[in-house]
């Protein structure tokens, strides 16, 4: 038996504390200082959970008057290199620090680049106060990226600064969200094991969802030869930008055969958030740069676990870990609380929330998915050398003759 599901079945008879009114007693609040705030998805599920945020720190204009409108009594700077000190009392600093130069969509620049390079700044800030814990986040290609180099970087500094860190990989469908959706989040923590909040729970990855016909198929119309992102009963990751630098909305196969993207609300609710989260950033930008936004953004029911788990950590049992050999690839969830290097036996699910259907969770309509856009893709696979479920292609071919067809009723 899997170690994990060993320690998942045995939590089931450990005590656990008393509870009033459904919550646990003893729980702590945090004071929070989020950099690389973006849209606030880290800040909303922390707060969630019960946890204050002290600063928000976002250079983006249209990010920014998000902030300024939903986070409108938290203090509100612009650029994290003009920061100075943390604010005093800052418990948790928390920076989703910016992905482009390690994301395959991106540019994949590695650390060094000019965007994911500001992580410098957060260890600027951590030189002049240390604070008790620190959350990072960012994709999971950072951890195969120019050999881990990104990921080696950064816990080398927090090790060199005296903190302990544990990371894993976590899927946001394993809180009940449609996407197919993975990041890495990174607790580095002074005085206490970071491993009692992000590895404690563990429910199992389910088994590999496969195409059926009652059930929607989300793809990335964008893709088809190299590489097609891909979700059955979801939509894949949600992004800031294509292949091809353009934020879209991905593709949705329906059961009846037609083909949609997922209105702009729709794609707010699946990163967590009420529909209508980005409104306020029309003041300052275009309606599409709310996709890039909410592409870019932490989903918050990741955050709101994490933060309840922050307010009440839970024991961790390392039986099974195994030591990581210098030189050998970042595995998808590891740990050094000043013993070494070690691979944490973990999946990405933490949890195994209820899913709702694909479909039942879509609440506004979606619009079909242009004829030239579904050409274009057909163009793509043509040429390409990917393996596709069986029928998928004959019902993209299927839907183009059917927005042909209306484009030239309507002519």
């Amino acid at each position: 038996m899997r170690r994990s599901t060993q320690r998942k079945q045995l939590k089931l008879f450990q005590k656990k504390p008393p509870t009033v009114g459904g919550e646990r007693t003893r729980r702590r609040v945090l004071k929070v200082s989020g950099l690389f705030a973006g849209i606030g998805g880290l800040e909303l599920g922390l707060g969630r959970a019960g946890h204050d945020t002290l600063l928000l720190c976002e250079i983006d204009d249209g990010a920014r008057t998000v902030l300024q409108s939903r986070f409108a009594e938290i203090s509100l700077t612009e650029d994290v290199r003009s920061m100075k000190a943390l604010p005093t009392g800052t418990d948790l600093l928390a920076a989703g620090f910016p992905c482009q130069d390690l994301s395959q969509a991106g540019r994949t620049a590695g650390i060094e680049g000019s965007r994911s390079g500001l992580i410098g700044e957060v260890f600027r800030l951590l030189e002049k106060r240390r604070v008790p814990l620190v959350l990072l986040e960012n994709v999971p290609f950072m951890l195969q990226l120019s050999r881990g180099r990104a990921l080696e970087v950064i816990v080398s500094a927090l090790e060199g600064l005296g903190y302990s860190w544990a990371y894993r990989v976590v899927d946001t469908r394993a809180f009940g969200l449609p996407q197919r959706r993975e990041r890495v989040f990174l607790l580095a923590a002074l005085d206490e094991d970071p491993r009692r909040v992000l590895l404690s729970d563990e429910a199992g990855e389910p088994e590999r969802d496969e195409p059926r016909a009652e059930v929607a198929f989300g793809f990335y119309w964008t893709e088809g030869i190299r590489g097609l992102g891909w979700a059955v009963d979801a939509v894949p990751t949600l992004k800031g930008g294509s292949t091809i630098g353009i934020p879209s909305a991905p593709a949705i196969l329906l059961p009846s055969g037609e083909i949609i993207q997922p209105d702009l609300r729709d794609a707010e609710r699946l990163q967590g958030f009420p529909a209508d989260w980005t409104e306020p950033a029309e003041r300052v930008a275009r309606r599409g740069h709310r996709w890039h936004l909410v592409g870019n953004a932490i989903t918050v029911d990741v955050a709101a676990w994490i933060g309840r788990r922050l307010a009440t950590p839970e024991s961790y049992d390392p039986t099974g870990d195994r030591p990581l050999p210098k030189g050998q690839p970042w595995p998808r969830a590891a740990w050094n609380v000043g013993k070494g290097r070690f691979v944490a036996d973990v999946s990405a699910w933490p949890e195994r929330r209820p899913r709702i259907p694909l479909c039942d969770f879509l609440e506004f309509p979606g619009k079909p998915l242009s004829a030239r856009a579904t050409a274009g893709f057909l163009s793509r696979t043509a040429v390409s050398s990917l393996n596709f479920p069986p029928g998928f292609l004959q019902k993209v071919e299927r839907h183009l003759e059917r927005v042909r067809q209306e484009l030239a009723t309507a002519v």
